[in-house]
């Protein structure tokens, strides 16, 4: 996908330590974000990296010491910035560090440079570029993990008296989810004070700026997985005459696309964590009638939200996350097209059998050999996590994708509203990819789109070439209709009678594979086909052996660690607060 920057690449950079303990808020309101242009090909080269770096370190030390405090502040902002740039175009799976990135992370090794970061990125991330909140949630995650008291300190600042802007409230509710999210347990549980409750529910009222709103919303669901947490949230929202959530869950159709992004989460949160007695569960009510081809809940990875109907699909988590939808294709011409809701980084097109999402290590579709996906946002094709430029403009909420897969004539082409971009040969270079294709997707963190498989009509359907629509030749069961709540898929889980010689995994197939060389054992042929590294332990998979007979008790089948571990997406893996909430 082109951007997974692991903390273990950041290199210690020098600073001045006199410098990076003192700070001082200002009252700069730098908004807007210069030269943030398409995506080009490749990050920064070298000589750039090191130009940035010599150029910020001598900005750092040659303050005088009357100048120190307000140094710290006025670097912080320029390093965001300067993040901000080159982050979207940044195409490579494993880039090097930008210098910036670099020097961030030196600066918030102590609490000082931390909060700086936070206050930076509260009055420096603009409300407009489609790659700010997801910066946000990357340099706070390249940041070392804060002291408790420096997250009491960050909650504090709702109350202080800066100046209220929707770019500032929304920034701050980005950051107080990620710490509520990166901190579950007790200290999630202190930054949940009454202070900060009250201020993300005070945002759900009437007349909020909708990015304020839907932020908050994020905000109190990763407060949530917390299960304390989510105790505290119902009690508070059941002292409400009318709870805010039914009433925000109406802009679920809004054309409004923030409100609509708006709309879905609460409905999520209403269905998921903050239930409310005698109000149906969405796919109670959903109509699915005319449905036959919808995303694939069990082929989906960890942490995506798909709507109850099975066509809106959303990330919040930190990861990429993928899915693929429930109808494969193997000859012919098929067509589908995606609303656009939001304009951030989607990979987009279609992907075979044989495709792996890796959502930690930032690969998904378009990122192998087996799929090719469009990215509106940087304005690149993607294919063996390769991108190419296209010529098509850069998408935003409203955007519709049309996506053509000829496998007869072997070609691909995707249209932005319409217009058409090249033809597309590459996916077909290789014998192996040439039936069995799906419509896939994925997503980096707060992207949402609605996809149409031909169940209501195509807004910008081919005209020079037949097409098929997957609606009108697939079909599925009343029972694979049902998106359930993933509360009450685990629970239904649960319940299910899991013979003692079962898979891991899929809990349906005989377990007969043993890895190697870390021989652990609990796996089924299928699954052990699917994975590149042990559930159990994470080492590399070199072999497997078909044993005759099933494991013995004395080996590790059955661990909680290979229940939650599945690479395949045959399972989705609970969470920490799913996991919390089955001890409770």
């Amino acid at each position: 996908m082109g951007v997974c920057l692991c903390k273990d690449k950041v290199e210690e950079g020098f600073v001045d330590d006199s410098s990076r303990d003192s700070y001082a808020p200002t009252g700069s309101d730098t908004g807007r974000l210069a030269g943030s242009g398409g995506g080009s090909s490749g990050g920064p080269n070298g000589q750039q990296q090191q130009h940035h770096h010599h150029h910020h370190n001598h900005h750092i030390r040659h303050y005088s010491r009357s100048d120190r405090q307000v140094s710290l502040s006025d670097t912080v902002d320029a390093l965001v910035k300067e993040t901000l740039e080159i982050i979207r175009s940044i195409v490579d799976n494993e880039p090097e560090t930008p210098s910036s990135m670099v020097m961030l992370h030196d600066l918030t090794d102590k609490p000082s440079g931390w909060i700086q970061l936070v206050k930076s990125l509260i009055r420096v991330v603009p409300l407009d570029n489609p790659m700010g909140p997801s910066v946000i949630t990357l340099l706070l995650d390249d940041s070392p993990l804060p002291s408790k008291e420096s997250v009491l300190e960050v909650a504090d600042m709702i109350t202080r008296s800066i100046r209220r802007t929707p770019k500032r409230e929304r920034n701050m509710c980005i950051i107080l989810g990620f710490l509520a999210e990166r901190l579950a347990g007790p200290c999630s549980i202190s930054a949940l004070s009454e202070v900060t409750l009250g201020y993300l529910l005070g945002n759900l009222d009437e007349g909020i700026h909708p990015d304020v709103m839907l932020f908050s919303l994020i905000a109190l669901e990763k407060f949530a997985q917390t299960s304390e947490n989510k105790s505290t949230i119902r009690r508070k929202l059941a002292l409400y005459p009318d709870n805010p959530l039914l009433r925000l869950e109406r802009h679920i159709s809004n054309n409004d696309f923030t409100l609509r992004q708006v709309g879905f989460c609460a409905q999520w949160c209403l269905d998921n964590y903050f239930l409310i007695d005698g109000r149906q569960y969405s796919y109670e009510v959903a109509d699915v009638s005319n449905v036959n081809v919808m995303l694939n809940t069990r082929d989906v990875s960890e942490y995506l939200k798909i709507s109850a109907d099975g066509l809106t699909a959303r990330c919040d988590a930190y990861s990429f996350e993928s899915v693929r939808c429930t109808y494969q294709v193997n000859a012919g011409c098929w067509y589908y097209e995606v609303l656009i809701m939001t304009p951030g980084v989607m990979q987009i097109g279609w992907a075979t059998k044989d495709s792996n999402f890796l959502s930690h290590e930032g690969y998904g579709i378009g990122d192998d050999a087996y799929s090719i996906a469009f990215d509106g946002c940087r304005k690149l094709i993607w294919h063996k996590a390769k991108p190419m430029q296209h010529n098509l403009n850069v998408w935003s909420g409203g955007s519709v994708l049309g996506c053509l897969l000829d496998l007869d004539a072997r070609e691909v082409i995707f249209s932005l509203d319409g217009v058409e971009g090249e033809v597309l040969k590459q996916l077909f270079e290789s014998s192996d990819t040439i039936d069995g294709f799906f419509a896939a997707a994925s997503f980096m963190s707060f992207q949402q789109c609605r996809f149409n498989f031909g169940s209501t009509p195509f807004v910008y359907p081919p005209k020079n070439r037949p097409f098929k629509s997957f609606n009108d030749h697939a079909a599925l069961s009343e029972q694979d209709k049902i998106v359930l709540p993933r509360h009450l898929f685990l629970e239904q889980l649960r319940k299910l009678s899991v013979r003692e010689d079962s898979c891991t995994l899929c809990f349906d197939m005989k377990a007969t594979i043993r890895i190697e060389p870390c021989q652990h054992r609990g796996f089924c042929t299928n699954c052990a086909a699917l994975l590149q590294f042990c559930p159990m332990c994470r080492a590399d998979i070199v072999s497997t052996v078909q044993e005759e007979t099933p494991p013995d008790d004395t080996s590790p089948v059955g661990s909680s660690e290979a229940n939650q571990s599945s690479g395949s997406g045959v399972l989705p893996k609970a969470t920490n607060a799913e996991e919390e909430q089955a001890q409770v």
